[in-house]
């Protein structure tokens, strides 16, 4: 049995402004209606694997679980990092809430890569149990068909690439030159950033290799707790171990690694040239998402995820554009990798857009804001069923329900009605209030804010079912 463990904190900043920092690319369906993180959970699901174990950070906790779910995958164990350190901390600490089957093979992945063909992706997994059982850590690679200077890099013992092969080093991302020597020579594959082991090998790595994590690691499990849906590592603990990448950590240093080339359509979705070769074309190269027209453009990508915003591309070639209520991007194609420095820029004069994401999800649903203005605003609010909004009051500013679609159970003050659609309903300043949807179906109404101050810091929470501070 193979306990997979998926690695699901980052935040995707290379394709923005899709992937932000609040709602990351792995939350995302790109492709078809599953999420990248959903195509992963259901690749590691199967009588060759046990329930998987997924590591995400705080604020991602609630999206795990509720994607899990709406997946199928209601065995799945959410752990939460209360702190981001990195994919060392994170795989040992897996490893260590295993440890009591220690011939168990632990397999660690991320969660927003993409592999198109799961048979081959499976018979490459078989391919390296056997050198996993005899001890061996062993790592996957993609053979290269382009000089990528955005992946790393696994340099073989030999140029062959047929099965399990030792490994000779780990080569950090070159430049093009340096990848082009790499791809001539036959004896590199592209770093794929997935792993398997028995889970008593890959502690005693750790031990040889980053003895310190051990203890903090191990402390953060101890103190940690489980929390509407999830396992909650101590916030102490898990602070004190540094923060470092698995490779630099034990991989680089360990002398017994194999790596096992895998032909499985496989892709890191790290960039839009990288989704642009994943979708669908026309015979001119040309790929439309969402409410996108093309106009004797070639090799370009078009994406709009507004119903409302309509992208139009003419003669546009090798570019991409990317259109969202609050923020475009309109890139060479050959540029997409410059993407994250341009998402820095953004952060360092504080333009919202480098991080935040118009739509905020929330365990219960979500909002967006509609117009902001001088002492006022105007959200659409969706409602999940069952989902229920924190018992709360404001000290700046008034609310103004308007049911659109559903059912709301409004409480004001002491007072709890139904309202349907149509119906409205006035929160003075200063009132607790809550609102939940106790119906089948998603529930929307329209806020409107009014007050001094419509920052989303005015909440004095009383009770929550989701345990927020």
């Amino acid at each position: 049995m193979i306990h997979p463990v998926i690695l699901c904190g980052g935040s995707g900043t290379r394709l923005w402004p899709s992937s932000r920092r609040a709602y990351p690319k792995q939350f995302i369906p790109f492709l078809g209606e599953d999420t990248l993180f959903q195509r992963t959970l259901k690749r590691f699901s199967g009588s060759d694997f046990d329930a998987p174990i997924v590591l995400t950070n705080v604020d991602f906790r609630f999206m795990a679980t509720e994607q899990a779910a709406s997946a199928g995958l209601l065995d799945a164990r959410v752990v939460v990092e209360p702190v981001l350190r990195d994919t060392a901390p994170a795989v040992l600490t897996a490893a260590l809430m295993l440890k009591d089957d220690p011939d168990g093979l632990m397999l660690v992945a991320p969660s927003d890569h993409i592999i198109a063909d799961e048979n081959r992706f499976r018979e490459a997994v078989h391919q390296g149990v056997a050198s996993a059982e005899d001890g061996a850590l062993v790592t996957f690679g993609v053979q290269p068909n382009a000089p990528e200077t955005g992946y790393g890099y696994l340099e073989l013992s030999t140029d062959t690439t047929a099965g399990p092969v030792p490994l000779k080093s780990f080569r950090e991302k070159p430049d093009r030159a340096t990848a082009e020597e790499m791809i001539s020579s036959g004896a590199f594959l592209w770093n794929a950033g997935i792993f398997l082991f028995r889970i008593k090998d890959i502690i005693e790595a750790f031990s040889e290799h980053a003895p310190d994590l051990i203890a903090p690691c191990q402390s953060a499990i101890d103190e940690g707790a489980d929390d509407v849906g999830f396992f909650r590592l101590g916030e102490k603990g898990y602070a004190a171990a540094r923060a470092i990448s698995f490779d630099y950590a034990v991989m680089e240093k360990a002398s017994n690694v194999t790596a096992v080339p895998m032909d499985a359509d496989w892709s890191d979705l790290g960039s839009w040239d990288a989704l642009w070769a994943a979708l669908d074309k026309d015979e001119a190269g040309v790929a439309i998402d969402g409410h996108a027209l093309a106009v004797e453009c070639e090799n370009s990508l078009l994406r709009s995820e507004e119903d409302t915003l309509q992208l139009v591309g003419v003669g546009l070639k090798n570019i991409v554009a990317v259109a969202m209520r609050d923020a475009v991007l309109v890139a060479d194609m050959g540029a997409s990798q410059q993407i994250k420095s341009a998402v820095k820029i953004l952060k360092d004069q504080k333009a919202a857009q480098a991080e935040d994401y118009p739509r905020f999800h929330r365990p219960w649903g979500w909002y967006e804001t509609l117009c902001l203005g001088h002492r006022f605003q105007v959200k659409r609010i969706m409602v999940k069923p069952g989902g229920v909004l924190s018992l709360q009051s404001h000290m700046h500013r008034s609310e103004h329900w308007v049911v659109v679609a559903g059912t709301a159970e409004v409480t004001v003050g002491e007072e709890v009605n139904l309202l349907s659609e149509n119906q409205s309903v006035y929160i003075p300043v200063g009132t607790v209030h809550r609102m939940a949807n106790p119906g089948k179906l998603p529930m929307y109404l329209i806020e409107v804010q009014t007050g001094a101050y419509l920052g989303e810091d005015d909440i004095i929470r009383y009770e929550d079912i989701y345990n927020r501070g």
